[in-house]
């Protein structure tokens, strides 16, 4: 863990530095005024082509039950994100994400209903072929997972190596999720960089 003075912000470049180098951003509260540097000795990521989800997630799907689109509340996204009891989005984070948002490296995808209400949604971080997974929420039924059904389209559909987690955790082992060594990250890492992808829907 690497300490990260105060700002109001860090700079993209900055970022994408802490990104590029297997270190990600955390605060401890929402109105922390502090941004660490976390990595991990073990390493969560998706395989693109092992992700899977429920019969009753397609389901959904299917049936068209939500409308998703990318990119047009960012910030919004990472605000229901942050919005919990307990949260490492800090709003400098937010402040500084937006900004890497604007540089077109950060992404949200953003499940409304029928009427237009955003209901779920993930955000993440790419670079090269890489994507770093964030943060996801959900105010209606299984629109979280359907947030991640439909950014593993989009990396697949585009041609992204890595999507990383951060973290293994239970709940996302239901999708495929799996642990590796920090030196096997590193090397998936160093070798998703090294081509480029874009994050786009259609």
């Amino acid at each position: 863990m690497q300490s990260f003075s105060k700002n109001r912000i860090v700079p993209p470049e900055v970022l994408l530095n802490g990104y590029r180098n297997g270190i990600f951003p955390m605060s401890e509260s929402r109105d922390d005024e502090s941004v660490r540097w976390y990595s991990a000795r073990q390493r969560g990521i998706i395989p693109v082509e092992k992700f899977r989800v429920s019969s009753n997630v397609r389901r959904i799907i299917r049936q068209g039950r939500y409308n998703c689109q990318i990119n047009t509340c960012f910030r919004r996204v990472m605000e229901e994100c942050a919005d919990r009891n307990t949260t490492w989005i800090s709003d400098i984070i937010i402040h500084s994400f937006e900004m890497l948002h604007l540089a077109g490296h950060a992404h949200s995808v953003e499940i409304f209903d029928e009427d237009e209400n955003l209901v779920g949604g993930s955000y993440g971080v790419s670079l090269g072929s890489a994507f770093f997974g964030e943060s996801i929420f959900k105010k209606a039924t299984e629109a979280d997972k359907v947030a991640l059904w439909h950014t593993h389209q989009i990396l697949k559909k585009n041609g992204f190596t890595l999507w990383d987690t951060q973290f293994y955790t239970d709940h996302l082992s239901q999708f495929g999720c799996i642990e590796i060594s920090s030196e096997e990250y590193r090397r998936r890492l160093n070798k998703a960089l090294k081509k480029s992808a874009d994050f786009r829907y259609r």
